[in-house]
C-alpha cells in the first residue's frame, strides 16, 4: 500500500520546507501549497490524506481553508498550526473541525505523534464507513445463499475453498443466476471483509466513462473533468473488486484490466503516475468466454489471468429443488417490506414449477414481488401472477414426430443443450459427459460453426 500523503500549507517558505522535510523522514509523500487557494486547486488534482496548514495566511486564511476542506472532503483531517497561540483560537478551530490544534515552535515529537493519530483517525473512519456500507448492502439484501441442492452445495464447497485466499475467480452463469451473490459470499467470507466490495458492471457503461469509473481521472484530463476523481481500484484497496460481464469489455480495456492484475498498480486517466492498490478481483460473464478467445473477442493473456478459479452458478432450471425456498425467502422479504401478511395457495408452487425461468433467480424474485404488490386478498392464488406463468414452457419431445436417423437425434439433442445453456460449451461438454475436444468434433462433423 503507498504511503500517507500529506498537503502542507504556509506561506512562509522556510517554515513550509522544514516541516515537508520533517514529514518525509517519517516516510510520508509530502507536498507543499503556499497559499490556501493553491491548496485547493491541488486538492481538485489528488487525493491527500491529511490537511496541516497555518492559519495566518494572505487571502484566505487557513481556518477558513479548514471549514473549506471540511465541506468538500469531509473524510480529509486537517491540522491548523500558528505561531500566534492563544485558547479561544485553539478553542475555536477544534470546535470548526479541525482534528488537533499546534502552536509554532513545535515540538517534533509532537507534530510526530499528532500526525500519526489523525492519520490513524481517519483511517479508521474510512474502513468503518466502507464496513457499514457493506453491512447495509448485506441488510438490503438480507440473504446470504439459498439452496440446498446438489449443484448448489458443489458453489458453496467452492466458495469455502478460496475465500480466505487473494486468488482471482471467475463466476460463470446465466443472467439473473446469482453471480453477484456468489462474488459478495467470497468477500463476505475473506480476510478482506472490513475493507469495501466494489461491484461494477462493465456492459452497462461505455469504454471512457468506464476507464474514469475504474482508474480515476485527474482535473482537466477531458471535457467535463473539473476535479479529480478517485476511480474504484482505489476506493477498493484492501476489498474486492467485483467486474460483472467481463466479456462486454472493449480490447483497450481488456488491456489495461490484465495490467492491473499483473501489476497491482494503476493509473488515472490523464495522469502518468501509477498508484500502487491491494485488491482482489472477481469477474463474471454469462458467455463462453474461451469461445470469446477463439472468436479474437477476448485477450487469451487476460482469459487466463482471470480463470484462475472458476465456479460455474446453476440456473434455476438446474436446481428447481431450490425453487420453494426461494419463493418462500422472497415472499416473506416482500411481505414484510410492504407490511402486509400473505400466504400462498399450494397451486402456486405447482404453476411455478412449471415454467422454464429463462431470466431465473432474478426472474423469480421480480414475479414474487409483483404478486405481493398486487395482492389484496392475503393469500397468493395463480391470478395473481402474470399471464405467461400460466403456460408450462416444458422441453421440446426427445424424439422428433418423423422417423430420423441416430445421428440426426443426437444432433438434435446436442443442439437443443447449447441452447439451454446459452452457448456455454464447457457445462455442455460436461452434462453430456464427454469433453469439449469431443464435443467441437461432433459439432464440426454436423455441420455446426464453432468460431
Amino acid at each position: 500500500m503507498s504511503d500517507p500523503v500529506i498537503l502542507v500549507v504556509d506561506d512562509d517558505h522556510s517554515a513550509q520546507r522544514a516541516l515537508i522535510q520533517v514529514l518525509r523522514r517519517e516516510k510520508y509523500a509530502a507536498e507543499g501549497a503556499s497559499s490556501a487557494a493553491e491548496a485547493l486547486e491541488k486538492l481538485k488534482e489528488r487525493a491527500y490524506d491529511l490537511i496541516v496548514t497555518d492559519i495566518r495566511m494572505e487571502g484566505m486564511d487557513g481556518m477558513e481553508l479548514m471549514r473549506t476542506v471540511r465541506s468538500l472532503w469531509p473524510d480529509i483531517p486537517v491540522i491548523v498550526m500558528t505561531a500566534f497561540a492563544s485558547i479561544d483560537t485553539a478553542i475555536r478551530s477544534i470546535h470548526e473541525g479541525a482534528y488537533d490544534y499546534l502552536s509554532k515552535p513545535y515540538e517534533i515529537d509532537d507534530l510526530r505523534l499528532t500526525v500519526r493519530r489523525a492519520l490513524e483517525q481517519s483511517r479508521l473512519m474510512r474502513e468503518n464507513l466502507a464496513l457499514r456500507q457493506n453491512l447495509a448492502e448485506e441488510q438490503d439484501r438480507e440473504v446470504g445463499m439459498i439452496g440446498m441442492s446438489p449443484p448448489m452445495v458443489e458453489v458453496y464447497k467452492m466458495i469455502a475453498r478460496v475465500a480466505r485466499t487473494s486468488t482471482t475467480v471467475l463466476i460463470q452463469g446465466e443472467s439473473g443466476s446469482g453471480k453477484e451473490v456468489v462474488a459478495r459470499a467470497i468477500h463476505t467470507n475473506s480476510d478482506r471483509v472490513k475493507f469495501p466490495f466494489v461491484a461494477v458492471n462493465c456492459g452497462a457503461l461505455t469504454e471512457s466513462l468506464l476507464e474514469s469509473e475504474l482508474f480515476g481521472h485527474v482535473k482537466g484530463a477531458f471535457t467535463g473533468a473539473a476535479y479529480m476523481k478517485q476511480g474504484l481500484f482505489e476506493a477498493a484497496n484492501r476489498g474486492t473488486v467485483f467486474l460483472d460481464e467481463i466479456s462486454e469489455t472493449s480490447p483497450n480495456m481488456q488491456t489495461r484490466l490484465l495490467r492491473v492484475l499483473e501489476e497491482r498498480e494503476i493509473q488515472r486517466v490523464g495522469s502518468m503516475d501509477r498508484i500502487a492498490v491491494d485488491i482482489r478481483v472477481i469477474a463474471a460473464t454469462n458467455k463462453e468466454l474461451q469461445q470469446q478467445v477463439k472468436e479474437g473477442k477476448f485477450r487469451e493473456d487476460l482469459y487466463y489471468r482471470l480463470n484462475v478459479v472458476t465456479i460455474n452458478v446453476p440456473s434455476l432450471r438446474e436446481r428447481m429443488a431450490d425453487l420453494p425456498l426461494l419463493f418462500d425467502h422472497f415472499l416473506k422479504r416482500h411481505s414484510r417490506r410492504m407490511g402486509k401478511t400473505i400466504a400462498a395457495h399450494e397451486n402456486v408452487m405447482e404453476m411455478l414449477a412449471a415454467y422454464s425461468w429463462p431470466g431465473n433467480v432474478r426472474e423469480l424474485e421480480n414475479v414474487v414481488e409483483r404478486a405481493v404488490t398486487l395482492n389484496t386478498t392475503g393469500v397468493l392464488a395463480p391470478s395473481d401472477f402474470a399471464e405467461e406463468l400460466h403456460r408450462p414452457q416444458k422441453s421440446p419431445a426427445l424424439f422428433p414426430h418423423e422417423l430420423v436417423s441416430l445421428e440426426e437425434i443426437e444432433r438434435q439433442y446436442i443442439l437443443h443443450v447449447l441452447d439451454r445453456l446459452n452457448g456455454n460449451m464447457s457445462r455442455a461438454a460436461e452434462l453430456l459427459e464427454i469433453d469439449r475436444r469431443t464435443l467441437y468434433r461432433m459439432l464440426e462433423r454436423f455441420g455446426v460453426k464453432t468460431g
